[in-house]
């Protein structure tokens, strides 16, 4: 099992060096696709898009979305609600409570009434997130395929 993931690793960098275009457009496709990976609501198809608009590596963009699409996202949803309430100066915990109350009696209605109260704090934490590890992505990737070309 080590041994194929390790051999999938392989194949996409050799993949993602080999690619005929500019290092940098790589690399931002790449950033660009983290970016939207991690954006709850976002994702594979959104990064595509993203990419055919401003002209970047469409298969880079693809890569990056793939990768951290959804299982990231809640990897960094506390983080994203302590973040989120940070810049929006509410409590953490009093938010965090109030998403697992949520969570644990879902109802449509449940989630529009506290739409203001939790989404907007978690949608901002993920998006400082999503910029964070985009950009560390975009350098990451420009450093390696400079590195490598």
């Amino acid at each position: 099992m080590i041994e194929k993931i390790k051999s999938l690793f392989a194949d996409l960098y050799t993949q993602l060096v080999k690619m005929n275009d500019s290092p940098q457009r790589i690399a931002l496709g790449f950033g660009v696709g983290v970016f939207l990976g991690i954006l709850p609501g976002t994702g594979p198809i959104a990064a595509l898009a993203m990419a055919f608009i401003f002209r970047l590596n469409k298969a880079a963009a693809l890569l990056g979305g793939v990768l951290t699409n959804t299982w990231l996202s809640l990897a960094t949803f506390v983080m994203a609600i302590k973040i989120g309430s940070g810049i929006l100066g509410l409590s953490w915990v009093a938010v965090h409570v109030q998403a697992r109350g949520l969570v644990e009696h879902f109802s449509w209605k449940a989630l529009f009434d506290a739409s203001g109260e939790i989404l907007k704090p978690l949608l901002i934490g993920y998006a400082v997130i999503g910029l964070a590890c985009g950009l560390l992505a975009y350098l990451i990737a420009l450093f390696i395929l400079k590195r490598s070309k």
